[in-house]
């Protein structure tokens, strides 16, 4: 499995649910506290927040280069156009000296084996200079249209988004920086690459599991029983997350939804569009729309 793969599927394999965002000021010498079971988002649009955390548990991300390392004990700063993220295993409070101006969004996470390598809280640095054009949209998450108190229409794609491209980005530095040699899983037998590989080149393709199991050279129990013990997930499954990996992809780049439904196999456009929705929350018009929004 390639390491791109392996990120997306990781970035797949966690059930992220982003609440509803919004705007908070914190005001100099003021903290902003993180209770356990708590996971949350936050954007610094301008000012300074720094936190604490216990040893080896945060980690300081570098999102415009990559770099990781282990969060110092006197901790860590973040600045305007920096992000956060804590996966609510610990309590935590973010001080501000001269005061700042947050973006919120809580989060319901539920983590899976693939990402308990990540350390439970994550100060990304550069992120408005690694994703600017999320950046700009996360200025503006949380606030309401005029005389529409339930938020702007479309935040809760972008809060999505948002949340994707954050997590994603530490996925991929934690794991370039080799802080746990276990992630991602390597695939040491070379029946599963070649398995791997070839749904991986033809997401589009009719996989059935005599045809994965024959390709793998085992029989259909043993390819199930060893597929699910090396990536954690059923072979179909797997199927269905490079499918949507490779739909994120053709609708991103401005594909229209019928295309990229029968571009990856599917018989109908309504059975993508469930597939779709199933996987990311959001129907595949809103994520295209959605990207657009974020290029321009």
């Amino acid at each position: 499995m390639t390491s791109e793969l392996a990120l997306e599927r990781a970035l797949s394999a966690i059930d992220v649910r982003p609440g509803r965002a919004g705007q908070r000021a914190v005001g100099a010498g003021e903290s902003l506290t993180l209770a356990p079971g708590a996971a949350t988002l936050i954007y610094v649009r301008t000012g300074e927040l720094t936190g604490h955390a216990a040893e080896r548990s945060a980690c300081s991300l570098d999102a415009s280069t990559g770099a990781a390392a282990v969060v110092p004990a006197d901790g860590r700063t973040l600045l305007a156009g920096d992000a956060f993220i804590s996966l609510g295993c610990l309590a935590l409070a973010l001080v501000s000296r001269s005061g700042a101006e947050v973006t919120v969004v809580p989060l319901e996470v539920t983590p899976t084996p693939d990402t308990m390598a990540l350390p439970p809280v994550l100060f990304v640095s550069g992120f408005a200079r690694a994703e600017p054009a999320a950046a700009g949209l996360a200025a503006h998450l949380g606030l309401p249209a005029p005389g529409a108190p339930t938020g702007r229409e479309g935040d809760e794609t972008i809060c999505k988004l948002m949340v994707a491209t954050v997590l994603l980005s530490a996925l991929r530095a934690w794991a370039s920086a080799g802080r746990d040699a276990t992630w991602p899983p390597p695939v040491t037998d070379p029946f599963l690459a070649r398995v791997v590989a070839a749904v991986d080149a033809d997401p589009g393709r009719e996989w059935t599991i005599d045809h994965l199991a024959a390709l793998g050279a085992m029989s259909r129990s043993v390819f199930a029983a060893r597929f699910r013990e090396v990536f954690g997930t059923s072979p179909a499954a797997h199927v269905t997350e490079v499918r949507m990996r490779r739909a994120r992809q053709l609708l991103e780049a401005g594909t229209p939804v019928t295309e990229t439904s029968r571009a990856l196999g599917y018989g109908s456009d309504e059975g993508f569009r469930r597939a779709f929705r199933r996987h990311t929350g959001v129907a595949p018009s809103a994520w295209r729309a959605g990207r657009r929004s974020v290029a321009t």
